[in-house]
């Protein structure tokens, strides 16, 4: 049930959402528009005035001659919504901003504020009902915090930024801030069992502006919200990524403006590009906020003359469809090994995204880069076996914590990234599909995706051949890991005075499958104690379960953890004590029977 309280009735919405009004001034209730009871947020009372915030979130008002929705705003959606007297006031979901109308405002419609805050920050992972769409960018810097979404009610559509600026017939209006405005250092709506938002201290504010129009104008200490001068807002966001937005309240994402991505790596320079991947070019960049983030943009290529207009329209599906793709799953995902998605940017035709940047770059080029010296997770057996714990428990996730699973199509070293401390993060979902799984069973449907996707020496060859996807497609990329891990060499091995190329699976599966795993050990590697020796055997009979054929003999990824979880907690137990004990590891297959 919804109740509020104006100056001379109150209104009430109950369970069937039928609105009823008493007091002096009920008989405006009668003025109710016709598309009445139907799912409402919020209802506002004013002086002989009421008006009502749908479950779609636009707002409808009555009578019209107090308080008619202005026409520049009248299709936007609101996070909240108050009425005091004969004015009312709102807050924008498009922007945050803080709009009042009725009475007599100037030209209908005035923005007081540029950005208010929809409730208080806090971590996106505390919040049970998911958070408000870009609310992220409002909380600063402060690292995953977002404004959690009230439990109870439909999420809402994510708002489009109007295509020109409702303000721009009343901007000439605008007036000097005064120091009331100091009245309204910062709002923080509660967010409890419902969103009946309390505006009236601002519309107390706003009051006290109108009758202190003789005051000078002074300073105004915004706090957290941002007095920025008014702009026309930005261009609407392509059709598909605000119906993918829109699907939910529960993504921390924020939209950046292209302006600030382009001033921060300095108009795309080169001196600020550090990779690439199946997504595009990836640059470094410090955001004014001082983040630093690695900024991944599609690629802008003209057709020019030597390539038809059908493949350049083909090119640029494929990078809108892997822009959509990734920026689907990475809105969704939270877990501590699978790379942070922290922003996009779709203005002006770019295809951005913005990830926290991983200051160590990618495991592939710390095993075949910098040969030197080795980096401290590969530089034992112990860290490296836990670097692949950390790869493996990212991919689990996918497959099993997402909902729906996740078949990511190109686990590589090249897409494992490691952050300050050095821990393994899965990156580049761009080729990732979002459907559902097979099993790996003679009897159950894997996926047949138009095109194959991956990399050569990482794909599995029931997929390249049989263009059959299963969940145990990425088990075998996995595998493929989990011996470039431990011998050291790279996927596929060129040797002088051999004109044939060699795979490391071909290489290394025959030595542990006859029980000489030390042969394809890595030699920049000290020899493993027998305790670590115990550990990486067990490992290296788990890659050679992993590679197998058919996929439907492969481990799945919660096996595949659960025996790493057993040789890591080998090797640290080594560790803590050299001597050593009994064999705690034996071989038995991958179908979940494996000991200690």
């Amino acid at each position: 049930m919804l109740l509020a309280a104006g100056e001379r009735h109150a209104c009430a919405v109950d369970h069937r959402g039928m609105l009823g009004c008493w007091g002096e001034a009920a008989a405006v209730a009668a003025a109710a528009p016709p598309k009445l009871i139907r799912a409402v947020s919020t209802v506002a009372v004013g002086d002989a005035l009421t008006c009502v915030l749908w479950g779609n979130w636009t707002v409808s008002c009555w009578p019209e001659e107090h308080a008619a929705v202005p026409p520049q705003i009248s299709q936007e959606q609101f996070v909240a919504l108050e009425a005091r007297g004969k004015v009312v006031c709102g807050v924008l979901m498009s922007d945050y901003s803080l709009v009042c109308w009725g009475g007599d405002v100037a030209g209908g419609v005035r923005k007081v504020f540029d950005k208010v805050l929809p409730g208080p920050c806090a971590p996106a992972r505390s919040c049970p009902c998911g958070v408000w769409s870009g609310s992220a960018m409002l909380c600063g810097a402060s690292g995953g915090a977002a404004i959690c979404y009230p439990c109870g009610y439909t999420p809402p559509m994510n708002a489009q930024a109007p295509t020109s600026n409702p303000w721009a017939s009343t901007s000439h209006t605008r007036k000097k801030r005064r120091p009331s405005d100091l009245v309204i250092a910062m709002i923080s709506f509660g967010t409890g069992s419902g969103l009946v938002v309390l505006l009236g201290a601002l519309l107390v504010a706003y009051c006290l502006r109108r009758r202190s129009r003789s005051r000078t104008s002074g300073s105004h200490d915004s706090g957290r919200i941002h007095a920025e001068p008014m702009t026309a807002p930005g261009p609407r966001v392509p059709r598909r990524l605000s119906m993918l937005l829109s699907k939910g309240p529960n993504t921390t994402v924020e939209q950046f403006p292209l302006a600030a991505l382009r001033s921060a790596t300095d108009v795309f320079s080169p001196s600020h590009r550090i990779g690439s991947g199946s997504f595009g070019a990836v640059y470094r960049a410090s955001l004014p906020d001082g983040r630093e983030v690695a900024i991944k943009r599609a690629e802008r290529r003209d057709s020019g003359a030597s390539s038809s207009a059908a493949a350049a329209a083909a090119r640029r599906v494929n990078h809108e469809s892997a822009f959509i793709s990734e920026l689907s799953l990475l809105s969704r995902l939270n877990h501590k090994n699978l790379v942070r998605l922290l922003g996009f940017c779709a203005d002006g035709g770019e295809h951005i995204l913005v990830y926290e940047f991983m200051h160590n770059g990618t495991l592939h080029d710390h095993l075949h880069k910098r040969p030197a010296t080795l980096s401290p997770p590969l530089a034992s057996w112990p860290s490296r076996l836990r670097l692949a714990l950390g790869a493996a428990r990212g991919i689990e996730y996918l497959h099993t914590y997402a909902v729906p699973p996740i078949i990511h199509r190109d686990i590589k070293s090249s897409n494992i990234l490691l952050d300050a401390s050095w821990s393994a993060k899965v990156s580049d979902f761009g080729l990732s599909l979002l459907k559902n799984l097979g099993t790996g069973d003679d009897n159950a449907g894997g996926e047949e995706p138009c095109v194959t996707a991956g990399t050569v020496g990482y794909m599995d060859p029931e997929y390249y051949r049989l263009q059959h996807l299963t969940d145990k497609s990425d088990v075998y990329s996995f595998g493929v890991l989990l011996l470039e891990l431990l011998s050291g060499c790279k996927v596929i091995q060129r040797y002088e005075g051999s004109g044939t190329p060699r795979n490391v699976v071909d290489m290394a599966v025959p030595y542990i499958e006859s029980d000489r795993v030390h042969r394809v050990l890595d030699i920049r590697l000290p020899l493993p104690t027998p305790g670590e020796m115990e550990a990486v055997a067990y490992v290296g009979y788990l890659a050679a379960d992993c590679v197998r054929l058919p996929g439907r003999e492969r481990p799945s990824m919660s096996e595949v953890v659960g025996v790493l979880e057993r040789a890591v907690a080998v090797c640290e137990e080594h560790e803590d004590s050299p001597d050593g004990g009994e064999a705690a590891l034996s071989r038995s297959g991958t179908d979940g029977s494996t000991t200690m």
